[in-house]
Order: structure tokens, then C-alpha cells, then sequence
């Protein structure tokens, strides 16, 4: 049973290749580094884990407190590690999805989409909130499948590390094969970005195979040049609101809004409104859509 977080080994892995990039896009696009921004990303990441050391023990006290409810008994085999692997991966990418489409969740995970570059320090940008907006849940059918704690969190560390090395502009695409299984630079771009027909495409950890399975894939176009960040930019370069800005937003879209439509602001999608004045991701793909179809044949 591993006593160790696979996360930790890895970060020195992560620095390097950052001051690799960083070399690369000094010589080639050093538009593709903004030092504010990438002080914020490393600044998130060090919070990340301040919360993470806070925290942690609360998630794995739960854990081990559901798995003696486990239907099955899987023990520690070579190809239990393989499946549980490939099913926490599943997990992720059902975490990632509501984590785009419930806006209690998106408050915590909109901190790593507010970069309007994209790098791999941006990989580092992480939520402080992810224990508040109940991601860990997500896990949980593992656990009641028969997979113990620790290989359930060993292997979410192996997933977090292959994470880091796609959130890059040096590397074009990959072999098709790749490609075709693999989630990747390309398709992690097109997650990262802000463009109509991008929007909660890709949400995909290690295997793209869940968004062509679950109907959220969508390829990077040579024709469409990503857009980077979020609907409604930042504008700051302060820790403080890049790590609070949206719980902030709930909160008085909460406090002002009519006792009917309180939850709406909570539960429903980004941008969602009692009065229909804003517009969520799908009312923003809609509306290109339509302007797509009216657009004169060339």
C-alpha cells in the first residue's frame, strides 16, 4: 500500500519543465509568458496545497469512514491498480463536467480557466476551495466498489501528474493514435478556451475516450485561433480575488436576488440569472450558432 503522495516527488519535474518552456517561449513567443500571471498561477499553487495539508486529512477520515460500507473485497492485485486507474479517471471526468455546469463547484475550479495565457505554470494555478465545493464526492462510488483509499488516492495523483505536461502552446498535435485516446495539448487547448464553439468541451483527464463516449468532444481547428481565460476576463492581478472572486459573486447574487430564485444562483449553471440578463455557455454557443447558420455561404 503506497504511503506517499505521487504529487510530491513530481513537483521538481514540474519546475523544470516550466523553466524549460520559459526558455522556449523567450526565444520563440514570449508573449506566451506574462510574469504578473504567472506569479498568480504559482501563487494559486502554493495555496493549493497550504488548503490541501488543511483539509486533506477531513477527505480521508470520510473515505475511510465509507469503505467498510464496500460491496467487494479487491485487495491490492496488479490489475486492480489498472482498473481502479481507468475508473477514477471516469470519475474525474464526471467531477470536471459538473465542475462546469454547477456554478457552487465552478467557484472553486474557475481559478485554474482565469488565466488568459496558457502554459505551464497554468497547470499550477489550483483551487484553495476544492474541499468546500465537494468535488471529493465524486470518489466515493470507488469506495463502495471495494477500491481502498490509498489506491484511490495514489492513483489520482498519477492523474493530476499527466495533467500537467498538456497545458502547453510548444507542443502542436500528437500522433493520431495518440490523439485518439490520449488527452492532449491540442485537446486541452481547446478546453482552456473561451471561443463559442469551445465552450465545456474536452473535459477529459488522462483518456479523451470519456468526451467521445459522453458527447462533449470537440477537436482544436486550424481555423478557429483559441481565445484564453474566461467569458467574463479578470482584469486583476490580485491572489486574493483570483482565489475568491466567484464565491464572492454567489454571495450577493444570493443576498439580492428573490427568495424563489436563491438556489438558482448556486446550483444552476455559470451565468445563469432569475432574469435571464446574463448568459451561460450554452446561451453563448446558441446565439454563435445561430449567427453561423445566417452567415453567407462563401
Amino acid at each position: 500500500m503506497p504511503d506517499f503522495n505521487p504529487v510530491d516527488y513530481a513537483v521538481p519535474g514540474f519546475i523544470v519543465l516550466v523553466l524549460i518552456e520559459m526558455i522556449w517561449a523567450r526565444r520563440k513567443a514570449p508573449e506566451k509568458y506574462e510574469p504578473r500571471d504567472t506569479l498568480i498561477s504559482l501563487g494559486m499553487g502554493v495555496g493549493s496545497t497550504v488548503a490541501g495539508l488543511l483539509t486533506g486529512s477531513l477527505v480521508a477520515a470520510l473515505y475511510l469512514a465509507v469503505y467498510p460500507f464496500r460491496l467487494l473485497d479487491i485487495g491490492w492485485q496488479w490489475w486492480a491498480w489498472i482498473i481502479c486507474f481507468v475508473l477514477d479517471d471516469m470519475a474525474y471526468y464526471w467531477f470536471h463536467r459538473f465542475a462546469h455546469r454547477v456554478r457552487w463547484m465552478w467557484a472553486s475550479h474557475v481559478n485554474h480557466h482565469s488565466s488568459q495565457h496558457y502554459n505551464l505554470s497554468t497547470a499550477l494555478r489550483q483551487t484553495w476551495t476544492g474541499t468546500i465545493a465537494l468535488g471529493f464526492l465524486f470518489r466515493m462510488p470507488l469506495l463502495l466498489i471495494g477500491f481502498h483509499p490509498a489506491m484511490i488516492a495514489f492513483c489520482a495523483g498519477l492523474n493530476l501528474i499527466y495533467q500537467f505536461w498538456f497545458h502547453t502552446e510548444a507542443i502542436g498535435k500528437c500522433p493520431r493514435w495518440f490523439e485518439a485516446v490520449m488527452n492532449t495539448p491540442s485537446h486541452h487547448r481547446v478546453h482552456h478556451a473561451t471561443n463559442p464553439l469551445y465552450l465545456d468541451k474536452n473535459y477529459a483527464g488522462v483518456f479523451i475516450v470519456w468526451d467521445k463516449l459522453f458527447g462533449t468532444f470537440q477537436p482544436e481547428l486550424g481555423s478557429e485561433r483559441i481565445h484564453y481565460g474566461i467569458v467574463k476576463q479578470l482584469g486583476s492581478f490580485n491572489l486574493l480575488w483570483v482565489a475568491f472572486h466567484e464565491w464572492i459573486g454567489i454571495a450577493k447574487d444570493v443576498w439580492n436576488a428573490p427568495w424563489g430564485s436563491k438556489f438558482g444562483y448556486v446550483w444552476r449553471p455559470p451565468g445563469w440569472s432569475h432574469d435571464g440578463s446574463r448568459d451561460t455557455s450554452d446561451a453563448i454557443r446558441e446565439r454563435w450558432l445561430a449567427l453561423q447558420d445566417k452567415a453567407p455561404a462563401e
